[in-house]
């Protein structure tokens, strides 16, 4: 049975703390066979984030791999996860359908 909020939503993409990114490369595309889809860096937030994946994000989910440049402590399991992301066509009717489901709306979409 269909929902009609999740009607054309997708798993984009999960992102995941890293403290290595060239070390995490050489695994998850060096030997597991993905391929860097785009790498940006952020010089205000300091962290670099790269998508890998095994086709083309608006096709095949991706992992997100960020990387903050301070970071001097390894992740544990708790702070190294960081989110799902799930694309919907209009990100404001599916929050306004969840929030009349009784979902919480943590943070409202914006720009």
């Amino acid at each position: 049975m269909s929902d009609p909020i999740s009607k054309g939503f997708r798993l984009a993409h999960t992102m995941m703390r890293v403290m290595d990114m060239e070390k995490s490369l050489e695994f998850y595309c060096g030997i597991l066979g993905m391929e860097v889809l785009r790498r940006t860096d952020y010089p205000e937030g300091k962290f670099t984030n790269t998508f890998i994946g095994y086709g083309p994000e608006a096709e095949s989910p991706a992992l997100e791999l960020t990387a903050n440049w301070d970071q001097e402590e390894p992740y544990d399991k708790g702070n190294g996860w960081g989110h799902i992301c799930i694309e919907t066509p209009d990100v404001y009717a599916a929050c306004e359908q969840l929030a009349a489901a009784g979902v919480k709306i943590t943070r409202p979409p914006g720009p």
